[in-house]
């Protein structure tokens, strides 16, 4: 019988497939021939991995009927492929299987068995109930604010809202947000969406029930909560410092468009992927920064990418405590358990090896320079979407490797390892203790 993250793995794998097909057929794409595989698989893959890296332009490459497939990739993706299929099994026998509920557990990393049921279907509300809210908004300011037919209206405020909650970055202008970069009322809902998919459904779900309640909340939620605000909040004064005067960003921007432009791209490192100014023309200091930010990610079992927040919080406590010289690690008030530390170690060398490997690959294929490579690669493993413009000039083995990246980091490097173990082995000895000299 297959491993549970076996079977997330060969679910996503299969889904990325089906759309590659879909998008393959003759009236997926404007223009007198059909996409070719690598364009196609390329497009489904960041779709279902709610990436939103491209190597066509969407708005004018695909039909409607393409669009559309994409948009269901990213809801499907984004919900997780073994969540919809519990949905449908609710829907059609209305109760969860063991293995259903065993599977559906290990894609949204869920703490116990007996809660699945109640969080798929808290996962489906929520996330048609914020869609439809950010829909409404973004089809009001549209169609009222500037001039779109009702009914394109009505698109773009639902493919926009899909792809803000679901962290994809997909964008139905050949410029991505850069249009509205000085317009509240399609930058904020948009981020208020993203920040939303980018908790976590298992923190939205508690801070439903408990929001005015923070003694009831898990270790989990406060750590994402305290980190997601200190995050935003670092990332927002950062970029928009460094991005200040930069006669191709902010620059020409008066003081409040400024601070919109610099906190909306703050929030797209949280793995979201629009963007409101040219990427490629930031300053290396900030694409570094946003490196930082985009692989630490957002909250787990959610939309977002990266290697999570809890993952380094876990590592700053771990070395707090070092530093402090203290034994165990304390995190408001409850002691992290030693398999907690390995898990959050190996989730980051991990993370590490794979971007610097992949770096380092397409080093060796093209002439482009490493802080544009490292972002192109940290993007794609923190499943973010956000690019220097360098995507569609890689060479098709350089495409793959972001292909690659996409995949593993939606499922996350331990659930990809597990997938390929056979079977979990443990030792029925032990190794005599020694210690070798650190620092």
């Amino acid at each position: 019988m297959l491993h549970p993250a076996q079977v997330v793995a060969s679910a996503f794998a299969f889904t990325i497939f089906v759309g590659t097909a879909l998008l393959m057929l003759p009236n997926a794409r404007l223009g007198p021939s059909s996409a070719t595989f690598l364009e196609a698989i390329f497009t489904a893959t960041s779709a279902v991995c709610v990436t939103g890296l491209a190597v066509v332009d969407t708005a004018t490459y695909w039909t409607p009927f393409g669009q559309v497939v994409i948009l269901v990739l990213i809801q499907v993706g984004g919900l997780g492929i073994m969540t919809f299929a519990s949905v449908i099994g609710l829907a059609v026998v209305r109760k969860l299987s063991l293995r259903s509920r065993i599977n559906a557990a290990a894609e949204v990393r869920s703490v116990g068995l007996e809660d699945v049921k109640g969080l798929v279907r808290g996962v489906v509300g929520i996330s048609l109930i914020v869609e439809a809210v950010v829909g409404v908004m973004l089809t009001l300011r549209f169609f009222t604010g500037y001039g779109e037919p009702f009914g394109r209206a009505v698109w773009l405020g639902v493919f926009h809202a899909v792809s803000s909650f679901n962290n994809a970055g997909f964008a139905l202008f050949s410029d991505n947000i850069m249009s509205y970069a000085t317009d509240p009322w399609i930058g904020l809902p948009i981020c208020g969406a993203v920040i939303l998919g980018g908790l976590g459904f298992p923190v939205i779900v508690q801070l439903r029930k408990h929001l005015r309640s923070p003694l009831k909340w898990t270790m989990n939620t406060r750590i994402v909560v305290v980190g997601t605000i200190t995050l935003l909040v670092l990332g927002s004064v950062f970029i928009t410092a460094v991005e200040w005067n930069n006669p191709n960003t902010l620059g020409p921007m008066d003081w409040p468009s400024k601070i919109l432009a610099g906190f909306f791209q703050s929030v797209q490192t949280r793995t979201a992927g629009f963007n409101s100014v040219d990427i490629g023309q930031m300053d290396s200091a900030s694409l570094l920064g946003m490196d930082v930010l985009m692989i630490i990610g957002g909250g787990p079992a959610g939309t977002a990418g990266g290697i999570k927040i809890t993952t380094f919080a876990v590592l700053f406590f771990i070395l707090w405590t070092e530093v402090r010289g203290e034994v165990a690690v304390n995190v408001f008030g409850k002691r992290l358990s030693r398999a907690v530390h390995r898990e959050a170690i190996s989730i980051v060398l991990l993370a590490v090896a794979v971007v610097i490997a992949a770096t380092a690959s397409l080093m060796l294929m093209t002439d482009i320079s490493m802080d544009e490579l490292m972002f192109e690669a940290v993007s794609a493993f923190a499943t973010v979407g956000l690019s220097t413009g360098i995507t569609a000039g890689l060479p098709p083995a350089g495409q793959a490797i972001l292909i690659f990246l996409m995949f593993i980091g939606r499922l996350g490097p331990i659930t990809f390892a597990s997938a390929l173990a056979l079977r979990d082995r443990r030792s029925t000895y032990e190794y005599p203790k020694e210690r070798p000299i650190i620092g």
